[in-house]
């Protein structure tokens, strides 16, 4: 990125991208983009027709498009047999592509599917003044200029993370970070929801773990030193199962599968201190208040994974997409190397050191999932001592473990800490910026990541399913802090993700973004304005 320019709504007003044409104002870029003659304006007498009347999942989401709308003064848009938007499902191309078509006459979205439609008609939200969708009164009539768009995505996972251990955030707020998601085609949201300091999931048969893994003490102020800093206030919350039955719902219209995170068998903390008994060591234990890795973890008795699959069968309940995350980083294995059960447990079962006991417990885990109808993601340390045999690997510390894995015949989502955290500055100036963990991580790195790795063969390849930015909150704390952090380091994640590589450009990038920083405003979100 050229640092040094500034692009900010308020000199929206004084660029083409205010008065963009189609070219000007999507993201992701789409894969192909042809502007037309004249325009389409939208106003009251404006109606939505379906192709296929008895299609109702096409009919739930032109609403759900619409609602938006419906509030905005001038644009009731009523459903219609005769309405000049006209929306459809095909069967034509690959899954969530769509084709858009807007001319003098009208609007039709034609897709492959319903995600496709979906995606289609956030891309038509698009193109209408930035305001329109959040309600804001839009006059008696909305002009789109004409246009056809033809587009389906690079990766079929595209995914975006959250931390709600560290920090917990109410189920309002993770409605609208899925919202924002889904407005620029992110389908996967990794739900990162247990950890040392604190267990954010109602299970019925631990009661313990809401009551007493869900609440620390206090927290750590700052990075932390020799000498434990605490604010003295205790912090915490979780989710009922109620709420996650809604959050999963709501995912679900905008096309959203949320895949959860049951961390195992580190990052383990908040459950010892609730079942010490599921440690290697009598403890006691307390729900951590610091970062950082921690010593102990889950011991793998017979108990543990009793305890394990029990928990694992009501998030099963919970979340009907294809993956469960299992976590498996940051475990160390000093509790392990000291303990006279798991030496025994290495000799009954032919293990030549402790990675091959990790290996053998997520193994064990998978088997368990697999059986429920279910397969594991896990990060990229549960390669060391030996893959299980249907997991997919998050690549987090680099790419190495992403090509092993691919290698192996696993599929594989990136997401490198040197691109793809964006819990990472975002200037190097750090003094003014919102607190944060370290690091740099500018918007033209996240931009220019290439998720697969040159070095692979095209059947290697194959199997980098995607890539995921990850947003972890030792330091974010409120809801405005994570969108700060978010934004717009996304929109390069969802550009990295959807279009081809080909067609990406930063310049080109760069000049669109003021058009959605518009968008932002007028939602009220927050987010980091370019450099100066």
């Amino acid at each position: 990125m050229r640092r040094g320019i500034l692009w900010t709504t308020a000199l929206c007003v004084m660029m083409s991208a205010c008065d963009a044409g189609p070219e000007h104002s999507i993201v992701p870029m789409p894969q192909s983009v042809v502007p037309g003659d004249g325009s389409f304006t939208l106003d009251a007498s404006t109606a939505i027709a379906l192709v296929d009347a008895t299609d109702t999942e096409a009919l739930g989401v032109a609403n759900l498009w619409a609602a938006p709308f419906r509030a905005s003064a001038g644009l009731p848009l009523p459903t219609s047999s005769t309405g000049t938007i006209r929306l459809g499902v095909d069967g034509v191309g690959i899954p969530e592509s769509y084709r858009l078509d807007v001319t003098p006459d009208g609007i039709t979205v034609t897709a492959a599917d319903h995600a496709g439609l979906f995606y289609g008609l956030q891309t038509l939200s698009q193109l209408l003044p930035p305001g329109t969708e959040s309600g804001e009164p839009s006059g008696e009539s909305v002009s789109v200029r004409a246009v056809h768009i033809e587009d389906a995505p690079r990766f079929s996972y595209r995914g975006m993370h959250l931390d709600v251990a560290r920090h917990f955030f109410e189920p309002a707020f993770v409605k609208h970070y899925i919202d924002l998601l889904a407005r620029y085609k992110i389908n996967r949201f990794h739900w990162h929801l247990t950890e040392d300091q604190g267990w954010r999931i109602e299970i019925d048969a631990y009661p313990r773990l809401t009551e007493i893994s869900a609440f620390r003490n206090q927290t750590q102020i700052g990075h932390g030193s020799e000498e434990f800093n605490g604010d003295g206030q205790r912090y915490g919350g979780f989710y009922t199962k109620d709420d996650i039955r809604d959050i999963v719902a709501y995912a679900q219209e905008r096309y959203i599968t949320i895949i959860p995170e049951i961390e195992m068998p580190g990052h383990s903390q908040a459950v010892l201190a609730a079942y010490p008994e599921l440690a290697c060591t009598e403890g006691p234990f307390e729900v951590a208040m610091s970062w950082g890795v921690f010593e102990d973890i889950f011991c793998p008795y017979e108990e543990t994974f009793e305890f394990l699959e029990t928990v694992l069968a009501e998030v099963i309940e919970l979340f009907p997409g294809e993956y469960i995350h299992i976590g498996g980083d940051e475990a160390p294995k000093t509790r392990w190397e000291e303990s006279e059960y798991v030496r025994l447990l290495m000799q009954r079962e032919g293990l030549v050191d402790e990675h091959q006991v990790q290996s053998w417990f997520i193994q064990r885990i998978e088997r368990f999932l697999n059986a429920n109808g279910k397969r594991i993601i896990g990060w990229d340390e549960i390669l060391e001592g030996g893959l299980a045999p249907n997991a997919t690997v998050m690549s987090w510390r680099g790419t190495v473990g992403g090509i092993e894995a691919s290698r192996q015949g696993h599929d594989v989502i990136m997401t490198p800490y040197s691109h793809l955290y964006l819990d990472y500055y975002q200037s190097e100036d750090q003094a003014n910026e919102p607190f944060a963990i370290g690091g740099f991580l500018p918007l033209d790195t996240v931009y220019a990541y290439e998720p697969v790795p040159e070095q692979l063969r095209a059947a290697d390849a194959a199997h980098i399913i995607g890539a995921q930015a990850n947003v972890w909150t030792e330091y974010m704390k409120t809801p405005e802090h994570v969108e700060y952090m978010v934004f717009p380091r996304m929109f390069a994640l969802s550009e990295v993700v959807w279009s081809a590589k080909e067609a990406r450009n930063l310049e080109g990038f760069l000049e669109r973004l003021p058009w959605h920083f518009a968008r932002l405003d007028a939602l009220g979100v927050s987010y980091r304005p370019l450099d100066r």
